[in-house]
């Protein structure tokens, strides 16, 4: 088990939980100005350190994958989705591990303990408030995209007030590529699959979030760079401070 200070000028590593938490905790403290209190910094270290335990899929990068498979996430496939997001989806960065996707719809909160996120985000599923697909390939889950419905996200509740309905929008939220299968075109089937699939759910746009300022690094892209929704016909609809609106229409 490790935790690294998400400052990255720490790092402890050991098989007793209870003691990596505190001298994180003490670490932070002594170094850091934050304002969460402690248990809120205890609870996001164990987070992390289940995390680095739990995530043991492969980082090694695959010199091809061969043909990619996306399908949506329907009950059957819950199964897949999980064992994506429990072992293979971060072992390169353990600190995510805890977060299933909730996020979008969640928004910005205290931290809480990853059981509770996971149970939340599979009865999502399973009562179809959250959409996503897998891509497969080479017999594994490769990546993931979320595609629900932007009203379902509260990470973005009031956004373009004057702009379509968001029970009418596609939000493409976030993308999550397994560290083998980087770089080979997961997230653009991922995307296309979206995009085809549009006019059957009823949705009126497809939108996307790709970050500003992002330094192009794997992480910083989760909501997808700028480049793949131009790619896959979409138009710049608004700029926000972190992010820009990418829109189409079904």
């Amino acid at each position: 088990m490790w935790i690294e200070c998400f400052k990255g000028d720490e790092r402890v590593e050991g098989s007793d939980a209870d003691a990596l938490v505190e001298r994180m905790l003490a670490h932070i403290r002594s170094t850091h100005d934050v304002s969460y209190d402690d248990d809120e910094i205890r609870l996001w270290a164990r987070n992390f350190g289940d995390a680095s335990e739990r995530e043991d899929g492969p980082v090694e990068r695959l010199a091809s994958i061969g043909e990619i498979d996306v399908q949506p996430v329907t009950e059957e496939r819950i199964d897949d989705w999980l064992r994506f997001f429990d072992r293979d989806a971060f072992p390169d960065n353990p600190d995510w591990g805890s977060c299933y996707c909730l996020h979008p719809h969640e928004g910005d909160g205290p931290e809480r303990p990853w059981r509770d996120l996971r149970a939340d985000m599979i009865e999502r599923l399973r009562a179809g408030a959250t959409v996503g697909y897998l891509a497969y390939a080479a017999g594994r889950v490769a990546g993931w995209v979320n595609a629900s419905l932007r009203s379902t996200y509260r990470k973005y509740d009031g956004l373009d007030p004057d702009g379509p309905d968001p029970a009418s929008v596609v939000g493409v939220s976030c993308f999550v590529v397994a560290p083998p299968f980087r770089r080979h075109g997961v997230s653009s089937a991922l995307l296309g699959r979206v995009v085809a699939d549009g006019a059957d759910r009823g949705a009126r746009f497809i939108e996307g979030y790709p970050r500003a300022g992002s330094d192009g690094g794997d992480a910083a892209e989760f909501c997808g760079p700028r480049s793949l929704f131009d790619a896959h016909g979409f138009d710049p609809a608004r700029n926000e401070e972190r992010f820009t609106v990418m829109r189409r229409t079904v």
